[in-house]
């Protein structure tokens, strides 16, 4: 009984309209004489003054509710009138007696301002309050129309009413009043009367505030109506009706589709429906709304109702209409008639009144979307079932396309409203609007590709295509590829059609557009292309694509194509192909594939070299060895002009020292590259290349570490290009000092010598031999006159010495002889001495120079041999001290006291063979014995065992020699130390006390 009746599964062989009695779960006394339903609340009146308020969600609670005084004081009940949230009820009597019941009360209020008013209609305000009914109309069977405000009063002798104002006067009975607010503005405010031959719709932009007194007083005062009056000047006093439709239900389609409400008025011959425009809020509203509305014949309807006429001549018209959202309900006589108000069709026909039954009301819930029929003896629920099953055929049968595709439930429906949509379209010439529609529709698809061409129509068929396409399932492959290729050819076409337009000044064949038109035509063909390749780049076959595009010349559509699916090889091609450096650059800066940086870098590092290196240093993710060829070539060039780039703004460099400085590259090759860039630059400077060697080489103290590089080839290279100095650093990092130090002294690198003989600290051989080869080419007269020259320059080679100097024989000059003097000054001490130099001067050569130095030789052997004197003095007396305590040795003795135990077991001490040690411990011999297997090394332990076998053993009768030598080693093994305070007492000492038994019970808690 509840609005969920509405929402019944879809099943097309259920009937929309189910008519069902319902089961009253409580006697009746008398006949129904009037009802109302609203917000699933039920009220119904009896002939005997009794009205019943039922709440439909628990429909066993029923509120008995009785007027003040008897029907034959006041009048039968005659209507009953209920807002749509059912708070308020006016009852009205046959005698013209009216009552206010508020719902949450059960005892009605008489209504001492309307009294005598026959009450035919009521307007609740649309607001919809539930405190108080605010500002109400309400229209009497004399033609006036009142406004008034009801509230409950809670005294004895207040009113009800606020006001009672005559605000209107009809010339007939009011049979409905609609008000509401237009486009949710309160101040714009609507009043649609409806009497039994004509409808005034009156329309107010201002008028008064709610809660302020009369509202609607100025609209009718004020405002002209505008009049419905089918016709004129013929009023028939009939029973006319008026309905609006429930609240649309929470359907988005619905909604979207019908936001405004709608209206029926039945007349003496006809019923006028249609929509309760909302805006715009003007003062021809109401008269819109008659021009759009449809009518229906009274006289078909009463047709199809068989027997109507028979039974009721002369009428006319329905008993009672109600409204549902897509058909109208009439009651005539017995029948119940539900006409579809799109197209006028019956579609439910059906007795439902018996022999002695008569209609009450046709009613409808607005709140929940129900449906009621009450009689004098029953009530019905008219349920309804998919109601909007069908509107999708009618709507599209009124070529309503768009709505009729709202209202389609299912993908057939869909598609037969898609294919009328597109023949009435392509018959009308629509052919853009008619290809999109056909792309979601089943028509076949050659049909739709052939009338498109025949038409030559290739826009609207690339439309088609693309709607087509877009409708495709992804499993769909070749489909889906047949018709990306497909567009792709339409859209090269086009753009070649257009730019031929465009290049010739012309306009296009059989029209009307100017060559400004035809260029906006071509941007947005452009356009076109760009979205459909970004959307489908995944639906394109790529060599296709480049087939189709490259054979229409397209070269800017192919670029764009390949940067949509990221074929950076071809872009990138594309521009170095041009000398399109910048762009190049962006492409390669905007791909992620190294195998493309590496295939082009060889091109971009000898064009753009700075800009290249930027990016391939924020990438981390490259191998640097494999751009190594892209930096050879780099430096060729770099190195080959008149004016070489300088090593600090050398590209090459820059890379392969972030590469191993920043990414830790420790591959041979990239730093071999490396060192040959350095050393075959013309600069004569060496200090980066040294630089990088002394960052390179690992510190001696580090074994295990290996350079990086390969230094067998990084020394062919230094001396390939007389890099003196570096060949010197690599052979001392390869720890060749008698090399390093012949390389350093062919090349008058004394300094370097020098220090190449002072490098092997801890090799006094080495470095006395290092010492001596710099010493021997002193004496040759090889390096310059004094060390102190050596160390600060470095001359030229003899061979380079001009013609015809005169030199004196080997060790002679007295330059060399100087030089010799100061070197062994400058060796370390102890490594030249005097005696090493001489040997390499000539027999003849005068003692003379030397003298001061041999005599400071020979002091210094003097002083040495009186400290050897001194420390041989220093050991006869140590020796002699040590054998007079060794002879006291066998004197010892130790002095024991009576009783004394011993250190291991704590017995006494005399009791058995024991040992006493110096320190003044005693122990048994056989405590020492298990000590010595418990502390002692493995090899003593053995020994032992092995000794204590001789003496206890087969070998125990032994006699002579062997057994005394036997007990000498064991007295030897046992008194070598004592085991309670020597080397075996350490080692136990991480190990735990033993506590006897007793002393730990002694200890417990």
């Amino acid at each position: 009984m509840d609005s969920s009746a509405m929402t019944v599964g879809q099943d097309d062989s259920l009937p929309i309209f189910d008519v069902q009695r319902v089961d009253m779960q409580f006697s009746v006394a008398a006949d129904f004489v009037a009802a109302q339903v609203a917000n699933n609340t039920l009220i119904l009146a009896l002939q005997t003054g009794r009205v019943m308020r039922i709440d439909l969600e628990s429909p066993a609670d029923i509120d008995d509710i009785d007027l003040p005084k008897r029907p034959s004081e006041i009048g039968t009940i005659r209507r009953l009138f209920m807002d749509p949230t059912a708070s308020h009820l006016i009852i009205s009597t046959n005698l013209g007696q009216n009552y206010y019941l508020h719902a949450q009360s059960r005892t009605p209020k008489a209504l001492s301002r309307l009294r005598d008013v026959l009450i035919d209609c009521v307007s609740w305000n649309s607001s919809q309050p539930t405190a108080s009914t605010r500002e109400i109309l309400i229209g009497a069977a004399d033609g006036n129309i009142y406004e008034t405000f009801l509230e409950p009063s809670q005294g004895v002798y207040r009113r009800e009413e606020k006001y009672v104002k005559n605000v209107y006067k009809t010339e007939a009975p009011v049979c409905n009043i609609w008000t509401d607010s237009l486009s949710g503005r309160s101040e714009a405010r609507r009043v649609l009367v409806a009497t039994a031959g004509r409808l005034l719709h009156f329309l107010s932009r201002r008028s008064g505030n709610e809660g302020s007194g009369s509202v609607y007083a100025k609209i009718f005062e004020s405002e002209a109506p505008n009049i419905y009056e089918p016709d004129p000047g013929q009023y028939t006093p009939i029973n006319s009706q008026f309905a609006v439709t429930p609240e649309p239900p929470d359907v988005p389609a619905l909604v979207a589709a019908k936001p405004e409400r709608i209206f029926a008025w039945s007349s003496a011959q006809r019923v006028l429906h249609g929509k309760l425009l909302v805006s715009p809020p003007t003062s021809d509203l109401g008269r819109r709304i008659y021009d759009q509305a449809d009518t229906l014949s009274n006289s078909r309807l009463m047709d199809v109702a068989e027997g109507v006429r028979t039974a009721r001549p002369g009428k006319s018209s329905a008993d009672f209409l109600a409204l549902t959202q897509w058909h109208i309900l009439q009651i005539f006589h017995d029948r119940l008639v539900a006409v579809n108000r799109l197209d006028g069709s019956v579609i439910h026909n059906e007795p439902v009144l018996g022999t002695a039954e008569k209609p009450v009301a046709l009613l409808a819930d607005h709140k929940k979307n129900t449906f009621w029929l009450f009689t004098n003896k029953a009530i019905f629920e008219i349920v309804v079932r998919d109601e909007d099953r069908d509107i999708w055929k009618v709507l599209m049968k009124r070529q309503e396309f768009e709505e009729a595709l709202q209202y389609a439930n299912n993908s057939a429906q869909k598609d037969a409203v898609a294919l009328a949509s597109g023949d009435f379209l392509l018959a009308g010439g629509k052919y853009s609007e008619a290809a999109s529609v056909y792309g979601k529709s089943t028509k076949a698809f050659e049909e739709v590709s052939l009338a498109f061409l025949d038409a030559g129509q290739k826009e609207a068929l690339r439309t088609y295509l693309v709607t087509r396409l877009s409708s495709l399932k992804k499993s769909s492959l070749m489909q889906r590829v047949l018709l990306s290729s497909w567009l792709i050819e339409l859209f090269m076409s086009a753009l070649n059609t257009l730019d031929d337009a465009v290049t010739t000044d012309a306009t296009l064949t059989n029209s009307d557009d100017t060559v400004a038109d035809v260029r906006k035509q071509l941007e947005e063909t452009q356009r076109e292309y760009h979205d459909f390749v970004r959307r489908h780049k995944d639906d394109l076959d790529q060599k296709t694509t480049y087939d189709i595009i490259s054979a229409h010349g397209r070269e800017e559509e192919l670029l764009f194509f390949a940067s949509a699916v990221n074929d950076h090889n071809y872009v990138l091609s594309y521009y170095i192909q041009r000398d399109q450096w910048h762009e190049a650059l962006q492409t390669l800066n905007r791909q992620p594939n190294s195998e493309t940086i590496y295939k082009y870098a060889t091109a971009l590092m000898t064009h753009v070299a700075i800009s290249f290196v930027d990016i391939v240093t924020r990438l981390s993710n490259l191998d640097a060895s494999k751009l190594i060829p892209a930096c050879l070539a780099y430096n060729q060039t770099a190195s080959a002009t008149d004016n070489p780039v300088a090593l600090q703004e050398n590209q090459a460099i820059r890379y392969l020292s972030h590469a191993i400085a920043a990414q830790s590259s420790r591959d041979t090759a990239v730093h071999n590259t490396l060192i040959s860039i350095y050393a075959s630059h013309p600069s004569p400077s060496q200090s980066a290349l040294l630089a990088y060697l002394e960052a390179q080489t690992p510190p001696s103290y580090a074994k295990d570490v290996s350079t990086p590089y390969d230094a067998d080839f990084a020394l062919r290279l230094c001396m390939q290009h007389n890099r003196i100095r570096s060949a010197i650093y690599i052979q001392i990092s390869m720890n060749a000092y008698s090399s390093a130090l012949t390389l350093a002294l062919e090349h008058g690198e004394t300094s370097l010598a020098v220090s190449v003989a002072e490098r092997p600290e801890h090799d006094a051989a080495t470095r006395k031999k290092l010492w001596l080869a710099i010493a021997r080419s002193v004496v040759a007269g090889e390096i310059p006159g004094t060390l102190e020259d050596a160390t600060t320059k470095s001359p030229a080679k003899p061979s380079h010495q001009p013609k015809g100097l005169e030199h004196k024989p080997q060790g002679q000059d007295p330059a060399s002889i100087k030089t010799a003097l100061d070197l062994l000054k400058r060796a370390p001490p102890g490594v030249l001495r005097i005696e090493d130099l001489l040997p390499l001067f000539p027999d003849f050569v005068l003692i003379d120079s030397f003298k001061s130095e041999i005599c400071s030789a020979l002091e210094d052997y003097s002083r040495q041999i009186d400290s050897l004197t001194q420390e041989m003095d220093a050991s006869t007396l140590t020796s002699s001290r040590l054998k007079s305590e060794l002879g006291d040795l066998d004197n010892r003795w130790v002095l024991l006291e009576p009783g004394e135990s011993c250190a291991v077991c704590a017995e006494v001490l005399l009791e058995r063979r024991f040992w006493v040690w110096s320190c003044g411990h005693g122990v048994h011999g056989d405590c020492v014995i298990r000590e010595i297997q418990k502390r002692g090394s493995k090899a003593m332990a053995r020994r032992l065992r092995e000794v204590r076998a001789q003496l206890d053993g087969k070998d125990s009768k032994a006699e002579g020699r062997k057994r005394e030598e036997a007990v000498r080693e064991l007295d030897e093994i046992l008194g070598r130390e004592c085991v309670v305070c020597g080397e075996l007492a350490v080692r136990g000492v991480d190990e735990g006390f033993e506590v006897s038994k007793a002393e730990r019970e002694s200890w417990a808690i």
